[in-house]
């Protein structure tokens, strides 16, 4: 029996703002920086504080949404999305959901098979989580929290299920990343974790339009680590189908070390982050002429760049490419 693939990506870009995106705390480099010295009672999660939305992240989720096709929402609403992690100290997360800044996009990358055409959900603005470190001393185990990024704006990019392969995947977050690093709103610097992708992913008998449970791996930091754990994914999850089991929809970590990915817990849905309205922060209205603004802003982007170049010089589809990644 032969088998297809089916992946959606999310992408959560850090947009490279002076402050966070809810206070004047000012965004420093997690991997450089001593812990804990840019927290304020704001990002820290303090009984009290009232959030004040960050106007250059509103810009730069815009240019993204811009170059990405999407349509800018004239009212997008923040959420408070509910969970329990060790450095969220909110206790939830002030996101978009229903009502995002920027959807309804298109992506078109280049493969070894042509283009392919992508299809963007949503683009909208959340806060970052603050960073654990994980020790083991004298034999205990423990984790350190630093705040330090708790509070940076992160633009979260979500496609339809529309990749068929790996090399997609790819394309895909490639040609994001060269977007993103165009439009001078993140470094592209995916070492010290300023982009982190998420797949979700399936299998189904090929032929068939079925979308089977999914799992989602989460916080792949390079395109290596996504590129494996997606192979890792479909040699599992079809050695369970041809087995005659079912794929249970979970979200999985993974493990660069050992090649393979861990179950963290079972998959969520809207419903379990119990999202309701960020009862601190108005509903985020764009003027029109904002928009007209920033999209008259816009650089050319890095494919239209390369097209040109094989156009107006000769240059071959490698060359053209090689030059637009480094510009």
């Amino acid at each position: 029996m032969e088998y297809e693939v089916v992946i959606g990506l999310e992408v959560h870009a850090e947009m490279a703002t002076r402050t966070k995106m809810f206070c004047s705390c000012p965004v420093v480099d997690s991997t450089q920086a001593e812990p804990n010295t840019t927290v304020c009672p704001v990002c820290a999660g303090m009984p009290g504080v009232l959030p004040v939305v960050n106007k250059q992240a509103v810009e730069y989720g815009m240019k993204v949404g811009l170059a990405l096709g999407c349509t800018i929402n004239h009212t997008s609403l923040f959420d408070r999305k509910n969970y329990f992690y060790p450095d969220l100290p909110k206790g939830y997360q002030i996101s978009q959901y229903e009502h995002p800044l920027a959807s309804d996009g298109l992506l078109v990358v280049d493969t070894s098979k042509g283009e392919k055409a992508i299809r963007i959900r949503r683009a909208h603005l959340e806060e970052d989580t603050g960073k654990l470190t994980h020790v083991e001393e004298n034999g205990q185990n423990y984790s350190l929290v630093d705040l330090n990024r708790c509070g940076v704006p992160l633009l979260e990019i979500v496609t339809e299920p529309d990749i068929r392969s790996i090399e997609e995947a790819k394309a895909y977050a490639t040609t994001l990343r060269g977007i993103l690093r165009a439009l001078g709103v993140n470094s592209g610097d995916m070492e010290k974790g300023v982009i982190r992708f998420e797949a979700n992913i399936s299998v189904r008998e090929a032929g068939t339009d079925v979308l089977n449970n999914r799992v989602e791996i989460k916080n792949l930091n390079s395109f290596r680590a996504m590129e494996r754990g997606i192979a890792y994914e479909i040699d599992r999850q079809i050695k369970i189908m041809e087995s005659g089991g079912t794929v249970a929809q979970e979200t999985l970590g993974w493990d660069e070390a050992n090649g393979c990915t861990y179950t963290q817990r079972s998959k969520e849905d809207a419903h379990d982050y119990r999202y309701f309205p960020e009862p601190d922060l108005p509903p985020l209205v764009v003027d029109p002429d904002w928009v007209h603004r920033v999209r008259a802003s816009l650089p050319e982007l890095p494919r239209a760049r390369a097209q040109r170049y094989q156009a107006d010089f000769g240059l071959t589809v490698a060359d053209s490419a090689l030059l637009v990644a480094d510009t």
